[in-house]
């Protein structure tokens, strides 16, 4: 797979974001809508009890070997026997890990001393039996930098997932309901992918000479294992420490705070993967290529978490509803973590792309132990104490993984600092005016209190940017217009 010139890659780069993101979008829309209806119907005890169930999900679906189409996606040639090679990795493995998570139901039940947690285990086993069907056909598609088929499928998956979620809810399901959504939600993707994906390949269980794909396989699944102890090591420590009710407030805050950073970013750190190895002989492209990206996500996400920080509350109210409000401080310490979070995790498809998957794993190794251990400390102050410590932990995270990764992408902390600053400042500024309009001004009601600091901050943040970084938007703008704005940052290639 040759080199792609910068203005070629830049427009695959911007057409497969429109597809995948704008997908993911309108996906999410319709699934938020849902998911907000059901938060109100269910109780956060159900919420807390899925949680329990999320850990060790989350931690055997890294073995899933997401890592192995990912290495399909970046070697510049595959054959055939390479390509069924990884189809018959992908069903072994997760045949696998569905037989795995069966038994080991009852001894997860056991450590958290809630019984039905073995129930829901067996029955999310079989999410694990349409993975490979889901991961192949993305994987071929994705080599192409060919995101349309797919987007069409996502969407279609989110709404029949929806309606699976608003039918278990109104039904009276209970905890039920969050097993079943995501069942028929992959189901649903599963077949569509396989159908548009068009491929007859058929999978060969004979692994010999595989040895270079499951190499790189591994160092991603290594980098996705880190990640995954990072992510669930609170719900794993807080889950005997902490009641169902109040665990169930606690991922619930996080999954409202975390809704950028989780369901966006990984779509278009998808595209950016694919197109980083399309341009991984020319660093300098790569290096510009981040910049630019790292500033159009934060340019998003730098006043979301600011807002959603400073109208906690009344987003809480507005969004969850009266039975969440004791959610609201934690949302808003939660908050004040996510643009390091954010900022954290787009360095690793350029490092993967780049063909050093290594740095990943090893940053998120550090990750793995840091993160733990300030939960560990923060849960002596409860759920309070636990939420705080996500601002500590993700700072140094920041740093230690910039301080990793940016040689390899080569790109200067200073200039990368210089490219984010605009939109830094401009979202601090808006924080400090909403919290002036929020303590000056009190409407009746949630609703019409967040719309009136939701109007304040759009015009805030957008009147700073005009007034002050009006190149930011015109970037902006050139993007969404698919023109390829002028380079504006000079990355300088450091030795890796």
């Amino acid at each position: 797979m040759p080199s792609e010139k910068p203005s070629t890659a830049f427009a695959l780069a911007r057409q497969a974001v429109i597809w995948r993101s704008g997908a993911q979008i309108a996906g999410q829309v319709i699934t938020w809508g849902a998911t907000f209806l059901v938060i109100r119907i269910l109780d956060p005890h159900d919420y807390g009890l899925f949680a329990m169930t999320q850990v060790v999900l989350t931690v055997l679906n890294m073995l899933n070997g997401a890592g192995l189409a990912s290495g399909l996606i970046q070697k510049p040639e595959a054959d055939e026997r390479s390509i069924r090679q990884l189809y018959g990795m992908l069903i072994a493995l997760n045949f696998g890990l569905g037989l795995l998570q069966f038994l080991m139901a009852p001894l997860v039940a056991a450590y958290f001393r809630q019984p039905i947690v073995a129930d829901l285990l067996r029955v999310q086993a079989f999410l694990y039996f349409t993975t490979p069907f889901v991961a192949f056909p993305y994987a071929l598609l994705a080599r192409a930098i060919d995101f349309k088929p797919q987007a069409k499928v996502y969407f279609l998956s989110s709404i029949t997932g929806a309606l699976a979620a608003l039918a278990g809810a109104f039904a009276g399901l209970g905890v039920w309901t969050l097993i079943l959504a995501p069942a028929v939600l992959f189901t649903t993707r599963a077949i569509g992918m396989t159908r548009i994906s068009g491929h007859h390949y058929r999978p060969l269980f004979d692994f010999r000479g595989a040895g270079a794909l499951a190499k790189f396989g591994g160092l991603m699944a290594a980098g996705q294992f880190f990640w995954v102890v990072q992510s669930q090591a609170d719900v794993f420590l807080a889950g005997r420490v902490l009641s169902p009710t109040t665990l169930g407030l606690y991922t619930t805050a996080l999954f409202l705070t975390q809704i950028l950073v989780s369901k966006f970013v990984p779509a278009i750190n998808d595209v950016a993967f694919s197109v980083y190895a399309r341009m991984q002989d020319d660093r300098d492209a790569v290096a510009m290529g981040f910049a630019r990206s790292a500033r159009m996500v934060m340019l998003v996400a730098m006043p979301f978490y600011v807002g959603l920080a400073v109208a906690a509350e009344p987003v809480v109210a507005t969004v969850l509803g009266p039975k969440w409000i004791a959610a609201g401080p934690i949302v808003r310490l939660v908050a004040i973590a996510m643009p390091a979070m954010t900022l954290q995790v787009l360095f690793a498809p350029a490092c993967g792309a780049m063909g050093r998957p290594g740095i990943a794993a090893k940053t998120g190794m550090i990750g793995a132990m840091l993160l733990p251990a300030c939960f560990a400390v923060g849960l002596v102050w409860g759920v309070a104490g636990l939420a705080a410590s996500w601002i500590a932990a993700y700072a140094a995270l920041l740093a230690i993984t910039a301080w990793r990764a940016l040689p390899v992408i080569g790109l200067r902390a200073s200039l990368l600092a210089r490219t984010l600053e605009p939109v830094v400042l401009a979202a601090l500024a808006m924080g400090g005016i909403v919290m002036l309009a929020d303590r000056f001004v009190a409407l009746p009601s949630a609703p019409l209190h967040l719309a009136w600091l939701v109007s304040v901050g759009g015009i805030a943040y957008f009147g700073w940017l005009a007034a002050f970084a009006g190149d930011v938007l015109s970037e902006a703008v050139a993007v969404v217009r698919g023109r390829q704005p002028a380079p504006r940052v000079q990355p300088i290639a450091t030795a890796a």
